[in-house]
């Protein structure tokens, strides 16, 4: 193989992404031409979709299907996905062929004023397109106030920067990094705006596939899969088989309001999980422990405890 073509939404982090998997392809195979092939989802164009009512009513496949499309017509030979977004399943005669090593799964609160979480102030406005991020703030500061927030990460920091209402919105630390953000010392500089980044791993449950990059291809094109093969991180995907087969039981999209963290520790693998039903209930919450090489089983575990 000596052309490979690549595809990919347009937005900056996930041309980030592409970039990434087209330096990993050319380690593996130097000498080989990688072509992108841009793509623009319904997600991309539907800006004034609420995704939160859309993974309510079980919409799935909005920053995706286009992409796969092009998988399965054979103009492209992979896509480049946010793993975060994939539904539960795949297309038939498609699979996640191989996922790039995970970056750090924590959200982050980007705020204005605030240090802390907990230092937010009683009845704060917070910004986030994610009914998973809004059902855990939700139960762990009912005073907020969750507003809906679309766009790319500049455009949700910039309407930040010139909101004078809210105090903070909800971002992927892996996201913001691959954009080459520093959140080392706390703080998130956009122009002309200076942030604070609060770290939320000991308060958020990451979404099923967050910090993950996955590469999608066709199941029949054999030379395409070895050299994605290449590609793979194993305890990246590992971790990855047991979230998806707990977003599979549970008949889940991208948009389930269910936080998942998933830990390997030498040979065992730890699964920890919440689960938001009807918004009167509290939500369920979970674990289950194994051995790594039964993601799939401990998966199945933690589903029937939640």
């Amino acid at each position: 193989m000596t052309r490979f073509i690549l595809g990919t939404r347009g937005s900056a982090l996930a041309l980030a992404q592409a970039e990434l998997t087209r330096a990993a392809l050319l380690a593996a195979l130097p000498g080989l031409e990688v072509e992108q092939k841009v793509f623009v989802t319904r997600g991309d164009v539907k800006l004034d979709l609420s995704l939160i009512r859309a993974s309510e009513a079980g919409g799935k496949g909005l920053f995706t299907k286009e992409l796969e499309d092009a998988l399965l017509g054979g103009t492209i030979d992979v896509a480049v996905h946010s793993l975060k977004d994939l539904p539960g399943h795949n297309p038939p005669g498609l699979a996640i062929t191989a996922v790039l090593e995970r970056a750090p799964t924590a959200d982050v609160l980007i705020a204005k004023d605030a240090r802390t979480f907990e230092a937010l102030p009683h009845g704060a406005v917070i910004g986030t397109s994610s009914i998973r991020r809004a059902r855990q703030l939700r139960w762990l500061r009912p005073d907020l106030v969750i507003e809906e927030w679309r766009g790319n990460v500049q455009t949700r920091l910039r309407k930040l920067g010139e909101s004078d209402r809210v105090a903070g919105i909800i971002l992927a630390q892996a996201g913001l990094e691959r954009l080459g953000y520093d959140l080392a010392a706390g703080a998130l500089d956009f122009a002309p705006w200076s942030f604070r980044a609060v770290p939320l791993g000991g308060h958020l449950l990451p979404a099923i596939g967050q910090g993950a990059i996955a590469l999608q291809s066709r199941a029949d094109r054999a030379e395409v899969t070895a050299l994605l093969q290449k590609l793979d991180h194993p305890a990246t995907h590992t971790a990855i088989r047991a979230e998806r087969e707990l977003q599979r039981l549970l008949a889940g999209d991208c948009g389930l309001p269910v936080g998942v963290r998933t830990t390997l520790t030498g040979d065992r693998l730890h699964l920890r999980a919440i689960l938001f039903g009807p918004e009167t209930e509290p939500p369920k919450t979970a674990e289950a422990e194994g051995p790594a090489t039964t993601p799939e089983a401990i998966a199945a575990e933690l589903f029937a405890r939640l």
